[in-house]
């Protein structure tokens, strides 16, 4: 039966703008990093109310320095930036502006997509930066990492042409990160964060909700449809043809009301809060072509004990999606960070079978994990 059609379900998203990953001669002729469309939506949300909030002391921190700032979303495309009159020009012709893209895979080498991959500050240095255009710079980059639920948000950058070089660099941009850090804090009303990729755990305003695993996969489904579901919907979506009683999801949906005050709706049921959930995210980096995105997020399978027939469609879709990127991967140490957080992933260990060379050491450890 093909849940995606039962009852009006669609687990199946519109794919938005497909990356492509640069091939090292492109990037060198690159003249300023691809320019994508952010939208709106973002303002509104949790990262773009806190970039509101505190933007005015970044833009000051910039300004004394001589700098361009620029903050990016977890893809690695600029939300904000702002540029003294030193840089102004140059960061207007590479790019270095609000839609600039500025991942490794788009890039090549550079402090924002060094940052993305490692999830540490890093500093990249004009002979280092891959694309010539901007070789005459020098860039510090720090994560934006909410310490309560560890979720990236996004890039703190600031940039400088290389006699302007401050050994300071890194602390100011890690400042700088810090800011954003308590604004995203402050921020926090009504925000749910659902981590369900590996050890699921929910969040909502920084508690940690202990909830039973049909409460997560309630959660689950309404974040999945977020214009609303009936009660007999919601009831096929998790139980199937099960004979559960109305009753039993009622009590459920009770429960979790009393941990999400006004949260959420009914007829139909929907979620009325800001959600943060890492499925979703992983599913619009696939769809616009976002490897690093993907790979960060994912730390295992989604709910991997899950029998409800709507959330085992979204995740058969979602795996078939996976393997396939992860068979077009080059990667190798990409390929083994996916491993280590996920050892249950063979096409990620059959693809680095494909990738390394036969006198390998590896290959042996790698046989051991199959077996």
């Amino acid at each position: 039966m093909d849940m995606s059609k039962k009852q009006g379900f669609d687990i199946h998203s519109n794919s938005g703008l497909i990356l492509g990953e640069s091939s090292p001669d492109e990037i060198l002729k690159r003249e300023s990093a691809p320019l994508l469309d952010l939208g709106q939506e973002w303002q509104q949300a949790l990262f773009g109310r806190s970039i509101q909030h505190c933007h005015s002391e970044l833009l000051h921190i910039a300004e004394d320095a001589g700098m361009a700032i620029g903050i990016t979303d977890h893809h690695g495309t600029l939300c904000w930036t702002w540029s003294s009159h030193l840089m102004r020009s140059s960061a207007e012709q590479v790019h270095f502006v609000q839609g600039g893209h500025w991942s490794m895979q788009a890039v090549g080498k550079n402090a924002i997509g060094l940052a993305l991959k490692t999830n540490r500050a890093s500093c990249v240095y004009s002979h280092e930066n891959q694309m010539n255009s901007v070789r005459d710079w020098v860039c510090y980059a720090a994560p934006i990492i909410d310490q309560a639920t560890g979720q990236l948000h996004g890039i703190m950058n600031l940039s400088t042409k290389y006699e302007k070089h401050n050994a300071l660099g890194v602390l100011a941009v890690e400042r700088c990160a810090d800011l954003v850090r308590r604004a995203i804090q402050f921020e926090q009303t009504n925000v749910l964060y659902i981590k369900v990729l590996g050890t699921p755990r929910i969040q909502f305003n920084q508690k940690v909700l202990t909830l039973s695993h049909r409460q997560i996969e309630i959660l689950c489904i309404l974040a999945l449809c977020p214009d609303g579901i009936s009660l007999d919907e919601l009831h096929y979506a998790l139980y199937g043809d099960r004979q559960v009683t109305n009753t039993t999801l009622k009590s459920e949906l009770s429960q979790l009301r009393n941990l999400l005050p006004d949260c959420i709706q009914s007829r139909p049921y929907r979620l009325n809060c800001e959600i943060q959930s890492d499925f979703l995210m992983s599913e619009q980096a696939l769809n616009q072509g976002f490897t690093t995105t993907v790979l960060s997020l994912y730390k295992g399978s989604f709910l991997n004990k899950s029998d409800s027939p709507f959330l085992c469609a979204w995740r058969d879709c979602f795996d078939a999606r996976l393997s396939h990127l992860i068979y077009q991967m080059k990667d190798v140490d990409q390929l083994f960070r996916l491993i280590s957080r996920a050892p249950e992933r063979v096409d990620a260990i059959h693809r680095l079978f494909d990738l390394l060379p036969e006198d390998s050491p590896y290959r042996e450890k790698l046989n051991k994990l199959l077996e």
